[in-house]
């Protein structure tokens, strides 16, 4: 099997639009995705189900079926797609990546690399939040999304965020019982937000969606508060309610289950493996790679594209990965930087006028202190191996000064995910600790597998033929 030209990691917007458009570019294309069907987080499963009739009640949202427009043209298109790959490594020299489907392993090489590995829930560290019946907001919505599932009992929302709302709204939709929303979004943050209100407003349309659902959250009923802080599961087998304060006073609202969120932020552990260049994000609080207007990293063979560049959600994901291809085909000459530059123009603009709502967002939604850095001694803050926050604080006192050496002091971040679930919070929390800037901490040095694989696959590694003749 020859050297591929462009190896796509991530088949959600970005990642489909940006291997599309290369192979339209004449460009051999291969495009590896962790999910059983493309479409990432936003379209998850829309290959598999079925739009309701005109007049029905629609869950999901006229946003989700537009993404059959973008999962069409990944069937049309010569791409070699591959469903249920886990990259588990990508290496340098020479350029390839490692993924492992089932019980067997590859290693492909490639001459360029589009990274479009999405993002993720930010972890919310409050008392009780890993107690059975505790789950994150998209959590929820996968499993509307995947199995038609929609929970049962009573539901509690807690956090910030566009997609907690949405996540209410669909809920509601679908006949939930929600009985409680709790928003953590502070009139400072409100207030901060609305020096970039007029240029959100250059994207009324997304201004638009989001006033539509406060108001079906208004008018359904549900109890809303706002500006909560403190907030901490109760329960002792399972979760029976949240508690929280909201103007001074304490409240608590029975629940059996209760969805946390405080925002997404960019999927970096194969973009830390490449050891790429990033930079920290002050108004959202999380990392994300230095890249150029094309998608361009610090390493000129790979590309990142998509929410995994910086969170900016499905239609600017699709017009990034489109302007990162045409700069690929550009370098693998299938373009002059003439036909390329005329070409994105107008994917440019559509960019830019999709990401004019997000510094407001950014502001608005800006995750609390308590998250990012609790306090509480007794949080759990690596789930895999039970690290709390305590135990972080101590490591810090007696020379722990970053988060490689805290893994020696406690195992923190040696589990299956690999610090991808507590990385933020654990080098938050020593930053807070020490008095320094987070940067100064830094962040894990990720290593490879970045997930779980049989050592039987391992093994039995197939490589392509031009890696196998070296």
């Amino acid at each position: 099997m020859a050297t591929t030209d462009v190896i796509v990691i991530g088949a959600g917007p970005g990642g489909i639009r940006a291997a599309v458009e290369a192979d339209a570019r004449g460009l051999r294309v291969l495009l590896i995705d962790e999910q059983p069907t493309p479409g990432g987080q936003i379209y998850r499963a829309l290959g598999e189900n079925v739009e309701p009739p005109s007049g029905a009640v629609d869950i999901l949202g006229k946003d989700y079926w537009r993404g059959r427009d973008v999962i069409d043209a990944l069937r049309a298109s010569r791409v070699e797609y591959v469903a249920t790959a886990a990259v588990w490594t990508v290496e340098k020299q020479p350029l390839a990546v490692g993924y492992v489907v089932g019980e067997r392993a590859f290693l492909r090489s490639a001459r360029h690399v589009i990274v479009a590995a999405g993002a993720y829930e930010r972890p919310v560290p409050i008392r009780g939040w890993t107690l059975p019946g505790v789950m994150t907001a998209g959590s929820a919505q996968v499993l509307m999304k995947s199995a038609g599932a929609v929970p049962t009992g009573r539901i509690a929302l807690a956090g910030s965020g566009p997609l907690l709302l949405l996540v209410a709204c669909q809920l509601l939709s679908a006949g939930a019982n929600v009985v409680g929303f709790l928003d953590s979004a502070t009139a400072a943050n409100r207030r901060s937000a609305l020096r970039h209100l007029p240029r959100a407003l250059g994207a009324p349309g997304l201004l638009a969606k989001g006033l539509a659902m406060q108001r079906q959250l208004a008018s359904s009923g549900v109890p809303t508060h706002r500006a909560v802080t403190k907030l901490a599961c109760v329960g002792t087998d399972r979760v029976t309610g949240i508690r929280f304060e909201a103007g001074g006073k304490a409240g608590e609202i029975a629940a059996d289950l209760v969805l946390l969120h405080e925002g997404v932020v960019p999927h970096v552990q194969i973009t830390r493996l490449l050891d790429l260049e990033h930079e920290w994000y002050e108004p959202q609080r999380y990392w994300k790679p230095s890249v150029g207007s094309w998608g361009e990293s610090s390493d000129p063979r790979v590309h990142v594209v998509g929410d995994g560049a910086g969170i900016g959600g499905a239609t600017a994901a699709a017009a990034s990965g489109r302007i990162a291809a045409l700069d690929v085909a550009a370098k693998l000459e299938k373009l002059t930087t003439t036909e390329r530059d005329r070409i994105a123009a107008t994917l440019f603009a559509q960019r830019d006028r999709d990401l004019r709502v997000r510094p407001f967002l950014d502001q608005l939604f800006r995750p609390p202190p308590e998250i990012c850095a609790p306090s509480d001694p007794e949080i759990v803050v690596c789930r895999c191996e039970e690290v709390k926050v305590a135990e972080i604080r101590a490591c810090v006192g007696v020379g722990s000064n970053g988060p490689n050496q805290l893994k020696a002091y406690s195992r923190c971040g040696m589990g299956p995910c690999q610090g991808r679930m507590c990385g933020l919070t654990v080098s938050g929390i020593m930053a807070d600790e020490r008095g320094v800037p987070i940067d100064e901490v830094g962040y894990y040095r990720v290593r490879p597998p970045i997930k779980p694989m049989p050592l039987s696959a391992l093994a039995a590694l197939e490589i392509d033929e031009n890696r196998a003749a070296r």
